[in-house]
């Protein structure tokens, strides 16, 4: 798995060297500065930002929370059915609840952490 920073230094220092390329190459004049200077500055956003990874993660963060929901579903239906004699299987029950609360905890961690970096942001002097 490439490291995301390596991956931006990486980027940013091809910029930099085709920034100074084409600036001994004679493009140094005021319009092809603020050409150049468009282009590097999208290509770093393309870069940075690929398309659609805005679009992605509400859709993974709600991905998320369903999967959560039908596990505790799925825990609390498998667990009636064993105590009402339907299901047998004591080890499958008791997996099916572990996973459901590990999935809980999980969320809950997120949420405790996105609402203290709330908290972080909203103290922090202007």
């Amino acid at each position: 798995m490439i490291d995301k920073t390596s991956m931006i230094n990486t980027n940013i220092s091809a910029l930099a060297r085709q920034a100074a390329d084409t600036h001994t190459a004679g493009l140094a004049n005021p319009t092809g500065a603020t050409a150049l200077r468009q282009r590097l500055l999208e290509r770093a956003d393309t870069s940075l930002y690929p398309a659609g990874q805005q679009a992605q993660f509400p859709e993974r963060m709600t991905d998320a929370l369903r999967s959560v929901a039908e596990a505790q579903n799925e825990s609390a239906r498998i667990t009636r059915d064993f105590e009402l004699g339907r299901e047998t299987d004591l080890a499958k029950v008791m997996v099916t609840q572990q996973v459901s609360s590990l999935g809980f905890q999980m969320t809950l961690n997120v949420r405790n952490k996105v609402l203290s970096a709330y908290k972080d942001i909203m103290n922090m002097p202007v």
